[in-house]
């Protein structure tokens, strides 16, 4: 009987180690397949992102393309308006308005289209706080006008 008794117990503890080493090996495999699964959704994703970053980025490629060619259109056309005003009004008019008083210079430049521009001749120091003061259409004293403050 304790022959049959050892026995019986022998024969339990090796089922249960036999179970638990399945168990065990079970668990491995599961993990096993829980990292692969989660790496391959962790490479989706990454994909994913990247595909959108790309996406994205030759989005703001042709927004940044169209942009640049509206800028030089528009430049274009500012560029073709300016001189067909000029070739309109002449360079010898335009040569003798530059060459009268600063009323004609004035109505000139209204005409071009310049809305604040600065002519010197280059030996006449400029006093800019009268100058900045009739851009902005302020009132010039006559002892500004007199110092050299030009439109």
């Amino acid at each position: 009987m304790a022959v049959e008794s050892t026995g019986a117990a022998k024969a339990e503890a090796e089922s249960k180690a036999e179970a638990a080493k399945i168990e065990g090996e079970g668990a491995v495999v599961q993990a096993k397949l829980k990292a692969e699964a989660l790496e391959i959704e962790t490479d989706a994703e990454l994909q994913r992102l990247t595909k959108a970053r790309q996406q994205e980025l030759r989005y703001m490629e042709e927004q940044n393309k169209l942009d640049i060619l509206k800028s030089s259109q528009l430049a274009d056309v500012e560029t073709r308006k300016f001189q067909s005003m000029v070739q309109a009004i002449g360079a010898e008019t335009i040569k003798e308005i530059a060459m009268s008083g600063p009323e004609l210079q004035v109505k000139l430049l209204q005409g071009l289209g310049l809305q604040s521009t600065l002519i010197t001749d280059g030996s006449t120091p400029v006093n800019l706080f009268s100058t900045a003061k009739g851009m902005l259409g302020l009132p010039l004293t006559a002892a500004s006008r007199h110092k050299g403050g030009s439109e």
